[in-house]
């Protein structure tokens, strides 16, 4: 069995969307930004640093966002000006690995254990990649290195914007002891909630509960809160990761009843549904549409295609029209989501051929 200590890198982008409008509205520099929406309606789909000072951040209502920041600046996003930013930054990722696994148009794990350039450093590795982002677009990137995924995620956020965290197999096991329950990737604000309520606020407390205890108390992935306590992450990076649906989905603040509201959530879950499609090059048939109501009630609306859809426009219609049918929801609610399924792949040459991608 191979023991050697892998080297992983995460790549993040530090507030993406709103550092590309910066970068290409010097008027926009310094001040509180945010991308999508409007101050009258709408969603935020990102927010500078400027702005996440107020409490502004991505998926809030824009009238909230407004309220927290009352000199906020919306601007309307270009998605197909942020996808071909994200090709550039691939591009620098593969000069020096293959294994590269994106997560979205703004972060990737990169596995440098063996690499194109000969380097033992992923630190060294880490920064040139920085160096060569910020020369070539522009832009700033945080970079977390690590020997497992977890730890590179959790290490690329501690430092953020522009930062470098190196977490060595020495320190691990203290970093994540002081680590907040709430910081824990793969940990959302629910689940954190729940913990914090048994009094497990930090990873040294999560480290004490039993593994039958969290499976218990969470099911299969109680096992995963048991390993990441212990630093323990087996997980290769997958650069050719088979999916077998996309999908993307909000809680709110506030439950929504009005159709307007409901629209506007919708469309930008299709925005970044159609992203993900046109990162990995795929298309599908089948979108479900998923709501969870105030009283936590779940419910999915699917439907099948006679042909593959792309589209961010094309993926909204289908959308819509599962939140009409059979009837508009009548209760507030908590969560909206939107998945595709059925996907088409890449490989699949003579049908990828005829797609169109928006972006």
């Amino acid at each position: 069995m191979n023991t050697a200590i892998r080297k992983i890198i995460h790549i993040d982008m530090d507030a993406f969307y709103a550092s590309v409008e910066q970068r290409d509205h010097p008027d926009l520099r310094g001040k509180p930004v945010a991308v999508g929406g409007s101050k009258a309606r709408g969603v935020v789909a990102a927010a500078s640093y400027e702005a996440r000072k107020f409490g502004v951040h991505s998926a809030l209502a824009s009238r909230i966002a407004v309220q927290k920041c009352p000199q906020l600046i919306f601007v309307k996003p270009r998605f197909e000006v942020y996808s071909a930013v994200s090709r550039q930054i691939r591009e620098i990722f593969y000069r020096y690995t293959d294994l590269v696994e994106p997560l979205s148009l703004d972060e990737a794990y990169l596995d440098v254990t063996e690499n194109k350039v000969g380097m033992p450093s992923a630190s060294i590795i880490a920064k040139e990649i920085k160096a060569s982002i910020l020369a070539e677009t522009g832009l700033t990137a945080s970079a977390g290195v690590s020997f497992n995924k977890f730890l590179a995620k959790i290490a690329s956020d501690l430092n953020k914007p522009n930062g470098f965290t190196l977490v060595t197999p020495d320190k691990a096991d203290a970093l994540v002891a002081s680590l907040p329950i709430e910081k824990f990737h793969g940990i959302g604000k629910v689940t954190a909630a729940k913990m914090q309520q048994l009094g497990i606020n930090t990873g040294a407390e999560l480290r004490e509960r039993p593994e039958e205890e969290l499976i218990k108390l969470f099911g299969k992935t109680g096992q995963y809160y048991y390993r990441i306590a212990r630093v323990q992450d087996d997980r290769p990076v997958q650069p050719h990761r088979l999916r077998k649906s996309i999908g993307s989905e909000r809680t709110f603040e506030v439950d929504l009843i009005q159709e307007e509201d409901l629209l506007e959530r919708l469309q930008f879950l299709a925005q970044e549904v159609a992203e993900d499609m046109v990162r990995l090059q795929t298309a599908a048939k089948t979108v479900t549409v998923k709501l969870k109501y105030f009283d936590f009630t779940l419910q999915t609306r699917s439907k099948t295609l006679l042909s593959y859809l792309n589209s961010a426009d094309a993926l909204f219609t289908v959308a819509r029209d599962l939140l009409r049918t059979p009837a508009l929801p009548l209760y507030p609610v908590r969560l909206l989501g939107i998945s595709v399924s059925n996907l088409l792949s890449a490989h699949d040459q003579p049908a990828v051929r005829q797609l169109t991608f928006d972006f």
